[in-house]
């Protein structure tokens, strides 16, 4: 007996529909890769300020870290991610794109500030947990939603 999964079935009951997944998938994959080199510029970032320029200033750090990965985010996911959904002039592109990240960085600096300030975990681990595990996870979820349907959306055609 041979089991149908339910993409074969919206495949064979739509045409192009596989051809949709694919693109999905082939998107959700772009952004993992420009999304996890990100992560190592931020998370490296976070930590080499924390330990050298910043060791008291902890959501300074994040705020930094998070602006340098942001720019490297952009250039990848604009040439890379949703190369094909650009849909508009590039300074409102990049204004929304920076609108998005702040926030998915309000999210992420939260989630810091939370853990170290009001419930007082303030070691290491903890602030990279709430800030680069917790926080990451919610804000990245926030900016790609963010990214797909508004900063990167397609051309709309005008009716004549």
């Amino acid at each position: 007996m041979t089991t149908i999964t339910p993409a074969a079935r919206v495949a064979a009951e739509r045409p192009g529909a596989a051809r949709r997944i694919r693109l999905l998938l082939s998107e959700v994959g772009a952004f993992g890769l420009v999304g996890a080199i990100a992560f190592v510029i931020d998370v490296g970032g976070y930590n080499l300020l924390r330990f050298t320029v910043m060791p008291d200033s902890v959501v300074w750090a994040k705020v930094v870290s998070v602006t340098v990965a942001t720019a490297f985010a952009y250039a990848g996911h604009r040439y890379l991610t949703f190369r094909s959904r650009r849909g508009r002039p590039v300074l409102g592109e990049a204004l929304l794109f920076v609108v998005a990240n702040a926030g998915g960085l309000l999210i992420s600096a939260a989630c810091l500030y939370v853990s170290h300030y009001v419930l007082g975990f303030t070691s290491t681990l903890a602030d990279n947990i709430a800030g680069n595990v917790i926080g990451f996870a919610l804000g990245t979820l926030f900016r790609y939603l963010t990214y797909r349907f508004v900063v990167f959306r397609p051309r709309t055609e005008v009716p004549a």
